[in-house]
């Protein structure tokens, strides 16, 4: 009986063992894979080139404010004020690029 008992907890404390050197790995692989993943995600923005021209991008922004004011005063032994205010605001924007014979590439 007693052997068997053993045998189980050899057999635990080896299961034991292989989870902490695998976690252990997975530990000190983190740097080196957060660089690689870093590394892809570079190369794809690199591949994607630039994403405007400066010379040749321009946008227009417009913003309309229309504000409306009501105040009523009553005079009198029992004055009385009543404000009322109405504020509203439109914004539109367009933005032009160039199209790619247009571009101007770093040299």
């Amino acid at each position: 009986m007693f052997r068997y008992l053993n045998k189980r907890g050899q057999s635990t404390l080896e299961y034991g063992v292989v989870i902490a050197v695998v976690v252990a790995a997975l530990i000190s692989m983190q740097t080196y894979v957060k660089r690689g993943i870093q590394g892809k995600l570079r190369q794809a923005s690199d591949d994607i080139g630039e994403q405007f021209s400066p010379d040749k991008t321009t946008g227009v922004t417009t913003v309309t404010t229309n504000v409306s004011s009501t105040e009523n005063v009553t005079g009198g032994t029992n004055s009385e004020t009543t404000s009322t205010s109405n504020q509203t605001q439109n914004r539109t924007a367009n933005e032009n690029v160039a199209t790619l014979n247009e571009e101007t590439w770093p040299k």
